[in-house]
């Protein structure tokens, strides 16, 4: 950047603090209990599954700090190169794994700091200071203070981050819209399938329990689970296409295993989570998948309904015996075509924010790096 300085983390900084090296009591309701899963590889964070800790633990939780606005939170072992800035009305504790930095706003403007931590800069020197580990790598935490940033002064810090926010605020705005999309899919699901309030039910009989002409069938015979394939980090080439784990995307590589669109369930990890894809992917081996001729909405809306759970105590992981013999609750075939009807048309429209969403990063990749190195003037 021209007209930059070189300064340490600390030199920005307020305070930087790590989470508790334990995990609280888990509670229905109260405040977040921020893990590495609701922070995404694109420096946002995710909210849709979170922990919570009681309003009587919190105060033992947040005795080193309480996170606010403005404070940057970030992962430093296990899944790392993840980094997210706290909005206004964010009331949790940090996790385990998980840090944060409180920036002076005198030196350093906030949302500058967060773009140039996902800078392709930065990533060069986590990796530099990477400690791999016998399980898993991790950032050394006592020496992150003294790693070094190169910043511009805060006029134009300010004008840079000004420049790329409106793409991560559109981004942001299509995600919402997808999350209501969803939910009246899964709305709609429940409504035809579990509360029996399909078109036409009022003429329709209840026998055994389910509603006439209906069936049950064992998931193997509709949705056959099988298993991914390996394919670590190292090895990925570069490409658009997707990779899953149990957690959802988890990185991109240049060949899909399997043509979309497809089902995925958790084996390991996440156990018994269930994503759709629309595009052709490649899961890894801490997932089962069901194949394209085998997929489709009432069957992925039908899985979210019925749930899975760990198998096995000691070793953690979903049975898939246990897993085919699950009962899927079958209509006529003329009420899932309706249905499926309807729930396709939803997706269609996700797909298209989706697109739309992927484009608007691209946009900002490209032109972030070009406003920190300064070879486009602000």
């Amino acid at each position: 950047m021209n007209n930059s300085k070189s300064f340490s983390i600390k030199d920005l900084a307020i305070g930087i603090y790590d989470g508790p090296h334990a995990t609280p009591p888990d509670s229905i309701d109260g405040p977040i209990f921020l893990s590495i899963d609701n922070v995404t590889d694109e420096g946002r964070l995710d909210m849709s599954e979170v922990k919570h800790i009681s309003e009587r633990d919190f105060p033992k939780w947040t005795k080193r700090v309480i996170p606010q606005k403005d404070d940057i939170v970030f992962s430093y072992e296990a899944t790392l190169h993840r980094y997210a800035i706290l909005q206004d009305g964010f009331r949790g504790c940090l996790g385990r794994r998980m840090a944060l930095v409180r920036p002076n706003q005198e030196k350093i403007f906030p949302r500058f700091l967060h773009y140039y931590f996902l800078s392709r800069k930065w990533r060069s020197v986590i990796e530099a200071n990477i400690i791999s580990g016998a399980t898993v790598n991790r950032i050394p935490i006592k020496k992150f203070p003294y790693f070094k940033v190169s910043i511009p002064a805060l006029q134009s810090q300010k004008n840079i981050a000004d420049l790329i926010t409106p793409y991560d605020d559109l981004i942001d705005t299509n995600r919402r819209r997808i999350k209501l999309l969803e939910e009246s899919a899964r709305l709609l699901f429940r409504e035809w399938f579990v509360y029996f309030r399909f078109p036409g039910h009022e003429k329709v009989k209840i026998v055994d329990g389910m509603p006439e002409g209906w069936k049950k069938e064992n998931l193997i015979k509709i949705g056959y689970l099988n298993y991914g394939k390996a394919l670590v980090e190292e090895t990925r080439e570069e490409g658009d296409v997707k990779v899953y784990g149990s957690s959802g995307a988890v990185g991109v590589h240049s060949k899909p295993l399997v043509e979309g669109p497809g089902i995925i369930v958790g084996r390991k990890g996440n156990v018994g989570a269930i994503h759709w894809v629309n595009d052709s992917y490649w899961p890894i081996d801490t997932v089962y998948y069901i194949k394209k001729e085998q997929s489709n909405l009432f069957l992925y809306l039908s899985l979210k309904v019925i749930g899975f759970s760990n198998t096995d105590a000691s070793v953690p992981g979903l049975n898939r015996d246990y897993a085919h013999n699950k009962t899927i609750l079958v209509p006529t075939k003329d009420l899932l075509d309706k249905f499926l009807h309807q729930a396709n048309e939803i997706y269609s429209m996700i797909k298209v924010l989706s697109i739309q969403n992927q484009k608007l990063a691209q946009a900002r990749d490209l032109l972030l790096p070009r406003l920190m190195s300064g070879a486009i003037e602000v």
